[in-house]
């Protein structure tokens, strides 16, 4: 190493001298009267600029170790990244996306370089299937074995954790204004059948989320494999869709806040953030069901940094680490020694009761079953396309 910086020293001061030697060619070219000051300043910075580049070889060392993760916008606490990076002597590089939909064809578009991903559960089969993931090795997460909340494993549909680890449980409902709504049903799917409210509303710009939705709203399961009932389930967004602003992901979170909209049809874990800001605004899970989401951490077969990732893995089961993740990104992290830890207010609001529990339902993918899959693929086309 040192023997490397001795010749990448000695490129820079080069690089320096040849830049001096043409200056002082071209100050010839000027009068006698200007050349000695003009000589003496660029003696000067080509001084200063060795001393510069000295100066950062001096710093030099071998790379920190990267660890890239693609996980949903603000989903994990700086503070919580900046103390696994100081404890680990390691840079923590964070991608977004916002829809598994979306992260899934990235990567089987070829996308690669990342390290950890935080898909929805029912996403990771299809990802399992076309060789995305690798096995977890438990031996290096025994704070999961260890805190896990066990009353949350009805959440994922992998419980045997092989691929992955849950990481939150989110609930999708709707933000809305205390201030603004009136008299609307912001306790139930027909609030989006409310003239008042036309422009001022959202849904989700997501086919299982949306679609889901207008099948409970129904009596339906948001999981229906039947046509009949997804088609009936398309129907009513469309008549929804009248209503709304727009479908989408992420805006809906600064529109509520701002009072630009008045309902959004979004996650838990967003709406909870502005509600700790604002009295004004509120969060209601539909009383004809809802979904209950579990977004997990897994490993991608071409991981680089596969150590580095299950030791982050094990990071945010710490309670401490959990606890602070939770005050700050405001989803529930099945963590069961956090709870104490967590900010009152907000443990109030992300632990639900058992009864509103019952009323949710976690999505299921249908990668099993192409045709089902399909048929959710071309309803929300027609959905979009308002037919």
């Amino acid at each position: 190493m040192r023997r490397a910086l001795v010749a990448d020293m000695k490129n820079y001061c080069a690089e320096f001298a040849h830049l001096w030697y043409n200056t002082h060619l071209f100050n010839k070219r000027h009068s006698n009267k200007t050349k000695g000051r003009e000589q003496a300043m660029n003696l000067k910075q080509a001084t200063a600029g060795v001393a510069l580049a000295l100066g950062v070889l001096s710093g030099c060392g071998p790379a920190k170790p990267e660890l890239h993760i693609y996980t949903w916008s603000d989903y994990i606490a700086e503070s919580v990244i900046a103390r696994f990076e100081k404890e680990n002597d390691c840079r923590v590089v964070v991608d977004t996306f916002d829809s598994n939909e979306a992260m899934f064809a990235k990567l089987k578009a070829g996308s690669t370089g990342y390290d950890l991903i935080t898909p929805t559960s029912y996403q990771i089969p299809v990802m399992i299937k076309n060789g995305m993931l690798q096995k977890l090795d438990h031996a290096k997460l025994p704070n999961v074995k260890k805190n896990f909340d066990a009353q949350y494993g009805k959440s994922t549909l992998e419980p045997s954790f092989t691929y992955n680890v849950p990481y939150a449980v989110t609930y999708t409902g709707f933000a809305y204004r205390k201030d603004k709504v009136g008299n609307a049903p912001v306790d139930s799917w027909k609030v989006f059948e409310t003239e008042a409210l036309k422009g001022r509303m959202s849904l989700l710009a997501d086919m299982r989320e949306t679609i889901g939705g207008a099948l409970k709203s129904l009596g339906f399961s948001l999981n229906s494999t039947k046509k009949e009932e997804i088609d009936a389930a398309v129907k009513k967004a469309i008549e929804w869709k009248k209503n709304i602003a727009k479908f989408d992901n992420e805006q809906y979170k600064t529109a509520v806040a701002s009072a630009e909209w008045f309902v959004g049809h979004g996650y838990s874990s967003d709406a909870i953030q502005i509600m700790l800001d604002d009295e004004n605004i509120g969060f209601s899970l539909p009383k004809e069901g809802f979904t209950v989401a579990c977004d997990e951490m897994v490993i991608a077969s071409d991981s680089k940094q596969v150590e580095l990732a299950h030791k982050f893995i094990n990071f945010c089961y710490e309670p401490d680490v959990a606890a602070e993740n939770m005050n700050e990104v405001c989803s529930l992290m099945p963590v069961a020694p956090a709870f104490p830890k967590v900010d009152e207010k907000l443990r109030k609001l992300i632990l639900l009761d058992g009864d509103t529990l019952k009323r949710g339902e976690v999505l299921r993918d249908f990668d099993d079953q192409p045709e089902v899959r399909k048929m959710y693929i071309e309803a929300w086309d027609r959905v979009k396309a308002g037919k």
